[in-house]
C-alpha cells in the first residue's frame, strides 16, 4: 500500500492508516468495527477507503453495515475477493478459509448492491489468490493489463484511479 499512501500524501490528501488491522487476521465484521471506531474517534467524514484484498471486504462491510457508513464517500478496492476464492477450502488457516464463495459474509455482501456504485474495483487479468477475479456488479471495474495479487498495488492505473476518486 506504500505507493498509494505516498501518492495520496504527496498530492496533499490526508492519509489515515488503521494500524489495528495490520495482521488482518480478524473476521471481516470485527475488523469493520475497528474501522468504524477509528472513523468515529477521529471524526472523519467524506472518507475514501483504499483497500487491498480482504480490506475490500472490510471496506464494503463498513459501507453497508457499519455504524460509520455515513462517513464513507467511496472506496477503491484492489484485488478484493468480492466473490470469494475457490482456493479457500484448501487453505490451512481458518482466517483464510473465510474467502470461500459460500461464506456467510461473502454471500451477504454480494447481496448488498447499492454501495457498489461508490466502489472502484481494480484487479489484474490474473490473480493467483483470486482466480475468479474481483469483478463487482454495479461498481466501476478496472481490469489491469497485468497479473498478480500484490504487484498490482504499484500499477500506475491503480494510482490514477485512487487519485480520481480522491479528487
Amino acid at each position: 500500500m506504500q505507493p498509494l499512501i505516498t501518492s495520496l500524501h504527496d498530492r496533499g490528501h490526508p492519509v489515515h492508516v488503521v494500524r489495528l488491522l495490520e495482521s488482518n487476521s480478524r473476521p471481516v465484521a470485527d475488523a469493520s468495527e475497528l474501522v468504524d471506531a477509528y472513523l468515529d474517534e477521529h471524526d472523519l467524514s467524506d472518507v475514501l477507503l483504499v483497500a487491498h484484498s480482504k480490506g475490500g471486504l472490510i471496506g464494503k462491510y463498513v459501507m453497508v453495515k457499519g455504524a460509520a457508513a455515513r462517513r464513507v464517500r467511496g472506496m477503491v478496492a484492489i484485488a478484493a475477493p468480492f466473490s470469494g476464492s475457490r482456493y479457500a477450502r484448501y487453505l490451512f488457516l481458518p482466517s483464510l478459509r473465510i474467502f470461500s464463495p459460500k461464506d456467510a459474509v461473502i454471500v451477504s455482501l454480494a447481496r448488498e448492491l447499492v454501495a457498489n456504485e461508490r466502489i472502484v474495483s481494480v484487479f489484474g487479468e490474473f490473480d493467483p489468490h483470486i482466480p475468479g477475479g474481483s469483478y463487482l456488479p454495479g461498481a466501476k471495474n478496472v481490469r489491469l493489463d497485468t497479473g498478480g495479487h500484490f504487484r498490482v498495488l504499484a500499477h500506475p492505473r491503480v494510482i490514477a484511479e485512487v487519485m480520481a476518486m480522491a479528487a
